[in-house]
């Protein structure tokens, strides 16, 4: 019989880390690394509610959770985290899931608030289905999409599976970018601080809600994000230049075999040239010489992630309380 206990940051990271490395499902936001950041900047008058479930001495699922009058919710939020989900073993899901629901009714949580959820996610794919056969009220519905392009072996491929019109658009804006003089593009994995601070200035010029949406405790939370990464070799911040003059950068995270647009900026004065597109299809190039399989673009329905090829995924939010 598997209990769920709960525990700290510190007692599960290594288990947390070896699930997360091998996990079929997308974790990226509901690593241990991503959410102790996490927690540290937003913690707020949330309480910690991380379980985590075992057979024998072998943790095999984590529960990332946190409580708010009495309201369970993923570490995370979706400001800042585009997917989450609980932290499995392969095979062991339904093990995890009954050993969660069984505590739970022992407890006064009312509920739990799940989002921002993936399909895929193991919320959808068996926690629902188990807590409503138990007896629980479950609703869900969509919040958003994400849009990813899947990725072929060469760049030519890719030209050609955008549609005719995008395709000329997209080439022609290249060649009048190039007409302007010399043009690098340069992806840094350990990005020095004025590469960061410029993706900070371009965040917020882009646009005016991004300008906003930048309060100091979200660009804490940004460069301790950038370092984390860094560190775990899964960054990848693109600097455009013309002429040596940084005119857009993007942030990207490689994990497993996808690359994650993650945000990105750019100088207002170079929007004439379409700096902001052409810095994401220099991603997508740089993704496609590395053999990345799918470029991800991540939450919201832009219109250039459809241009550069990208479809919609439905994401969403499911409350799932005690009758």
């Amino acid at each position: 019989m598997s209990n769920l206990s709960l525990d700290s940051f510190d007692s599960l990271k290594n288990p947390w880390e070896r699930i997360h490395a091998v996990a079929r499902t997308k974790l990226l936001f509901s690593s241990a690394e991503w959410s102790a950041q996490w927690w540290s900047h937003f913690a707020a008058d949330n309480n910690l509610y991380l379980g985590s479930v075992k057979e024998g001495n072998t943790v095999i699922g984590i529960a990332p959770l946190r409580s708010h009058n009495n309201i369970l919710y993923f570490i995370g939020s979706d400001n800042v985290c585009d997917f989450l989900d609980f932290v499995i073993e392969e095979g062991k899901e339904e093990s995890f899931f009954t050993s969660l629901l069984d505590h739970l009714s022992t407890t006064t949580i009312k509920g739990l608030d799940l989002s921002p959820l993936l399909p895929e996610s193991t919320v959808h794919s068996h926690f629902i289905q188990m807590a409503a056969n138990k007896g629980w009220e479950v609703s869900c519905e969509q919040t958003d999409v994400i849009v990813a392009a899947d990725l072929p072996d060469t760049l030519e491929k890719y030209i050609a599976s955008l549609s005719g019109k995008q395709r000329h658009e997209l080439l022609r804006k290249e060649r009048r970018l190039n007409e302007e003089g010399n043009v690098k593009f340069r992806i840094e994995t350990r990005a020095a601080q004025e590469d960061i601070n410029t993706f900070l200035h371009f965040f917020q010029e882009s646009r005016s809600d991004k300008k906003s949406f930048l309060t100091p405790e979200i660009e804490s939370f940004f460069k301790a994000v950038i370092s984390s990464m860094s560190d775990q070799n899964k960054l990848a911040m693109g600097v455009l230049e013309i002429n040596s003059v940084p005119a857009a950068a993007t942030l990207c995270f490689d994990y497993q075999n996808d690359t994650y647009l993650y945000n990105s900026g750019y100088d207002p004065s170079y929007r004439w040239l379409s700096v902001g597109l052409l810095s994401k299809y220099f991603c997508i190039k740089d993704s496609i010489a590395k053999n990345k399989r799918r470029f991800d673009f991540l939450k919201g329905d832009e219109q250039y992630k459809y241009h550069l090829g990208g479809t919609a995924t439905p994401v969403y939010r499911c409350i799932i309380n005690k009758h």
